[in-house]
Formats: C-alpha cells, sequence, structure tokens
C-alpha cells in the first residue's frame, strides 16, 4: 500500500475515532466499551494470522517489544474511556495533540535526547497557556471536566512513553504484528479491571455497538497497523503531522455529528495549542520542502 493512502486513512480514522469512543461508552459501562473493542480486534487480528499462517513470536525480543506496546492500550485505553464520559470528543483530540510535547520531555528523560530549541520551548510555554485556557473553561462548566482532562493528559503520557520506549528498543517485529502482540499482552489487564468493576451486564444500543465495531477493526487493527507503517517509512516531522490534522477533523466530526460545541474560552485556547503546534512542528518550513513520494 502506498505511504500516502496509508498516512490519510490513519489521519481519518483518528480524527473520528474520539466521536466513536464517547459513542462506545452508550454500551452501559466504559469498561465494557473498552473491552469490547479490543477483544474484538484481537480476535480478528489472530484469525488473519492463522489463515495466513504467521507467527508472533517468530523474531528474537518480539515479547519485549509486545509488552511496551501494549502499555498504549492498557493501561491507557481505559483511561481514556473512563475521561471521554466527561468532556467532548473534539476536546480529547485537542489535548491529545499535546503528545509530541510529551514525547519531547520523555525523550530528554529516556532516550537522554533533548528536541528543545529556543522556538520548541517557547511552542512548549503556549502550548501550557492554551491548556490552561481550555482548563479554566472547562472547569466554569462543569467540574468534572477536571477529571477528563487530567485523564487524558495521563493517557498522553502513557501513550507517548509506549511511542518513546519502542524507538529505544528499535524494533523489526512488522507492523500487523506489533498490533496482535500488543493486543494480546493488554487483555489480561482489560479483563481483570472490566472484572473489577464489576463485570456489569452491556447495554446494546445499535450506535454504541456500530461504534464498538468501528473502533475495534478500524480505530485499533487497521489504524495502528497502518501507524506502524506510516512510522516505519516516513520520517518523525512528518508523522508528527497527523497530530496536527487529527483535532480538526475531531472538532469538525463533533461538531456535524454530536452537535458538539467548545466555549468561546476554550476555542481561544483550542487555538493557542494549534499555534504551539504549528511552532513546534516548524510547519512553515515543512511546507517549504518537497512533496512526499
Amino acid at each position: 500500500m502506498p505511504v500516502l493512502i496509508a498516512y490519510v486513512f490513519v489521519v481519518l480514522i483518528w480524527g473520528t475515532t474520539p466521536l466513536a469512543i464517547v459513542w462506545s461508552n452508550g454500551t452501559g459501562h466504559f469498561t465494557v466499551a473498552v473491552l469490547s473493542r479490543m477483544l474484538l480486534a484481537l480476535l480478528v487480528a489472530l484469525m488473519i494470522n492463522a489463515v495466513l499462517g504467521r507467527r508472533l513470536f517468530d523474531r528474537p525480543g518480539a515479547s519485549h517489544v509486545y509488552f511496551i506496546a501494549s502499555i498504549g492500550l492498557f493501561p491507557n485505553m481505559p483511561l481514556v474511556y473512563y475521561s471521554a464520559q466527561f468532556i467532548p470528543s473534539g476536546l480529547i483530540a485537542v489535548l491529545f495533540a499535546l503528545s509530541p510535547f510529551v514525547t519531547g520531555v520523555l525523550s530528554m528523560i529516556i532516550l537522554k535526547d533533548n528536541p528543545f530549541n529556543r522556538r520548541r520551548l517557547c511552542a512548549l510555554v503556549l502550548a501550557v497557556l492554551g491548556l490552561a485556557v481550555i482548563f479554566r473553561s472547562q472547569l466554569a462548566l462543569d467540574s468534572d471536566a477536571a477529571i477528563g482532562i487530567v485523564g487524558i493528559l495521563g493517557s498522553c503520557v502513557l501513550f507517548s512513553s509506549s511511542s518513546v520506549l519502542l524507538k529505544a528498543r528499535r524494533t523489526s517485529v512488522d507492523a500487523f504484528n506489533q498490533t496482535t502482540g500488543a493486543l494480546l499482552f493488554a487483555m489480561p489487564g482489560l479483563i481483570t479491571f472490566w472484572w473489577l468493576a464489576g463485570a456489569p451486564m452491556p447495554q446494546l444500543p445499535t450506535q454504541a455497538v456500530a461504534a464498538v465495531v468501528y473502533l475495534a477493526l478500524c480505530g485499533s487493527l487497521l489504524g495502528f497497523t497502518l501507524f506502524f507503517f506510516v512510522l516505519s517509512r516516513l520520517s518523525p516531522s512528518v508523522v508528527s503531522l497527523i497530530t496536527l490534522m487529527t483535532p480538526i477533523l475531531a472538532l469538525g466530526s463533533g461538531a456535524l455529528l454530536a452537535g458538539e460545541r467548545l466555549s468561546v474560552e476554550a476555542a481561544v485556547g483550542t487555538v493557542l495549542v494549534f499555534l504551539a503546534l504549528i511552532m513546534y512542528l516548524d510547519v512553515v518550513a515543512f511546507l517549504r520542502r518537497p512533496k512526499l513520494t
């Protein structure tokens, strides 16, 4: 598959994932929604591997890679689903857009690689300012929104930690096996978490079921596989632009399909976050480069 097509699909899938997460919580309990999604994705992935005669553990160190990748699913995904109960889907995407800053800080700590120059430090300060404006606006509307914002920021830390550790590992495991292995290693934690939550019986409204199926097949299986594929083919600067595009799509889909609206103050904070991302990723310099091939 051409890299550009894979790139576009990642943007489309990840841009619609936040709204699908909000809808899938209609199954009755967020633990049911996240477990159903991951279990369905794992079963389909294992069937594909069985049909194609692929082996998960055919490379040395594969188990270690799968464990690191699984951090992005558990405990990360239950935290996302829990937080999605308190804030709009568009805002979830905007907060996730801060992940390049989190990744930069973690790279300093884990990889001993400092990505921050003067421009990026200014971008980090601007992003924190935007986050503060968003936090203040949401807190004024609903005190529970603070829980959602803190939860999504915690999710950014978990997902970025997994990505940075995988980068340090420099794995040769292919993208599909990496996704399948991550799902497999995350499953015990997801099942345990669901059971400890009281194992509620799921409700099955059509919208929630459709959202779970979409998230399982597209959000988890196809989305992560394409992302790992893109990550292995393109430079980090090109891949990082996904973070800038998906919140715009998420805000649009949330407004059109779910009637979500941001307050004026939250919109100002969102604009500050986007400006910070443009500065951090140096989008102006990127646009002057030759087109992707």
